[in-house]
């Protein structure tokens, strides 16, 4: 997998921690720079860990499953690529408070980052060289976390729905783009 294709891997899904971030900004009074640095560290540390632990699971059963693994990696980024969609058109989507506590944060880490799990399986199918794939992840979903404490603290929630939508749309085609290559077309 190349560099280029593992950013738009981790930018696609760092777009629900993007929103989430947008959100914790746009609920702060002011702008705080050690509050967005630990939006970004939980979100940043749960996207590169989740990966890593999807691809010890699904290496322990790629050799098995090797004549599908393409059409698995398909339909997981379709599945988590149309959930993001089906997310960011919602209209009752609700945004969470500025509270930055262990549970609340660590609650928001995971339910950002299950998706990161599914790729993490994708990427034992597809012999990816994990420890460098994670710690990418985890340092774009980490920048891109602060930045979505300060655009949600600038601008509002206006653009918490368009992330998700992007992220969505992102991970559904970089699973064709898997599907394809392994078809040979």
């Amino acid at each position: 997998m190349s560099l280029t294709e593992l950013f738009i891997i981790a930018v696609g899904l760092s777009m629900d921690a993007f929103a989430v971030s947008v959100c914790k900004g746009l609920a702060m009074p002011r702008m705080n720079w050690k509050g967005a640095f630990i939006v970004g560290l939980y979100f940043g540390g749960f996207q590169a860990a989740m990966p890593l632990f999807g691809y010890f699971l699904g290496s322990r059963f790629s050799m098995a499953i090797k004549a599908y693994d393409h059409w698995i990696a398909f339909i997981l980024l379709a599945l988590i690529g149309a959930g993001m969609i089906k997310e960011s058109l919602e209209k009752d989507a609700e945004c969470a408070d500025a509270s930055l506590g262990v549970r609340e944060m660590v609650l928001l880490s995971v339910a950002t980052s299950i998706d990161a799990l599914a790729v993490g399986v994708t990427f034992a199918f597809l012999d990816v060289d994990i420890v460098p794939a994670v710690s990418f992840i985890g340092a774009v979903t980490f920048t891109l976390s602060m930045v979505g404490v300060k655009v949600g603290n600038v601008f509002g929630y206006r653009y918490k729905s368009k992330a998700e939508l992007t992220g969505g749309l992102i991970l559904i085609l970089m699973g064709i783009k898997i599907l394809l290559e392994h078809l040979g077309l």
